[in-house]
């Protein structure tokens, strides 16, 4: 996230974590209630983390994290917040 954070030219932003860990009866709650979640997903090992930067349009917060180009990025804008995850490469 730091290195988000400075690649994306606000390294004093505030982060505001929406979901980190998340047990997999949680992750079967939100899948079918139709949030769009994976059945394996990396939340459930504490690989991912959905974001906002205080401050920070959600676009250029998903920006910064694919120029990294490490792990997968999930942009959800009308949610207003970014998923990174230390997965294989992808973007959704």
């Amino acid at each position: 996230l730091h290195d988000l954070l400075a690649t994306d030219g606000h390294p004093d932003a505030q982060i505001v974590v929406m979901c980190g860990y998340r047990t997999p009866r949680t992750n079967e709650y939100l899948r079918s209630h139709g949030h769009g979640v994976a059945r394996r997903s990396l939340h459930m090992q504490g690989m991912a983390i959905d974001i906002r930067v205080l401050g920070v349009p959600v676009a250029e917060v998903r920006d910064a994290a694919l120029n990294l180009h490490r792990g997968g990025v999930g942009y959800y804008a009308a949610s207003d917040f970014v998923h990174v995850d230390i997965g294989r490469v992808r973007r959704w």
